[in-house]
């Protein structure tokens, strides 16, 4: 038997969780998710659930088994997950000869962490993990702290390597508080020249791309204002700490 494999990858900040989600899945999507405790062939023929609710505007096309077993784990189990794969299909085409049949392969950086069920599910894009993944982002918003005093900024609660530049900029941003600030003022404010050399406006740019990727989910309050420069708006999840 061949078997053909798509690779799905994501963000490695959808890993960091160790909590089983099954929350209700989201708005507009059809889909059901079913824990089963008996051989498949045992469930054949046994009908629908008693619980749950028939929409005569929907029709069930299949279903999906999120399997989450890693690479080590399945080599120290004597086998490998292409074989696990190829027996599962298998026993789907001896049941059903005609059926056909999708494997797919959730890829994750090396040591991102997280219960391998959660990532496969995470990656396959199941509406059930994504809405409870999206609503323990939500409990753990805490917001931005801008510290200046120990020149610092806390995101969620958690310390964010920025450098000296990225501080500063953003610090100059703060002092000038729903102002346009140029890229011009920016480079003479932050740049010594006759030390670091003439930098051009794509410097600022690219401290800014870094600046907003390490704000995460606050990046907004850093904003573009086109053809001129940046500007800080403040937010209802934004705390400034003055010196």
């Amino acid at each position: 038997m061949t078997t053909s494999y798509d690779h799905h990858r994501f963000a490695a900040d959808d890993l960091q969780t160790d909590a089983a989600h099954d929350g209700a899945p989201a708005a507009g999507a059809h889909t059901q998710s079913a824990h089963t405790t008996r051989p498949a062939s045992r469930q054949a023929g046994r009908g629908q659930h008693p619980h749950a609710r028939r929409d005569e505007n929907v029709e069930a096309r299949g279903f999906a088994l999120y399997v989450g077993f890693d690479e080590v784990s399945a080599a120290a189990s004597g086998v490998s997950l292409q074989q696990l794969v190829a027996a599962l299909k298998e026993t789907a085409e001896a049941l059903v000869p005609a059926i056909k049949t999708h494997a797919t392969l959730a890829i994750a950086p090396r040591g991102a962490g997280g219960r391998d069920v959660d990532v496969v599910r995470l990656a396959l894009r199941d509406p059930a993990a994504q809405r409870a993944r999206q609503q323990e982002r939500q409990t753990q918003r805490r917001g931005v702290v801008i510290d200046f005093s120990r020149q610092r900024v806390l995101v969620d609660g958690q310390e964010v390597a920025l450098t000296y530049k990225e501080f500063h900029l953003l610090g100059h941003l703060v002092e000038h508080e729903g102002e346009t600030v140029h890229r011009n003022d920016l480079l003479a404010d932050l740049w010594d020249e006759e030390a670091e050399g003439v930098p051009n406006e794509r410097t600022i740019d690219v401290h800014v791309r870094r600046l907003r990727a390490k704000l995460g989910d606050y990046q907004e309050i850093v904003r573009t204002v086109r053809g001129i420069g940046y500007r800080f708006d403040r937010h209802a999840d934004v705390a400034v700490k003055a010196d």
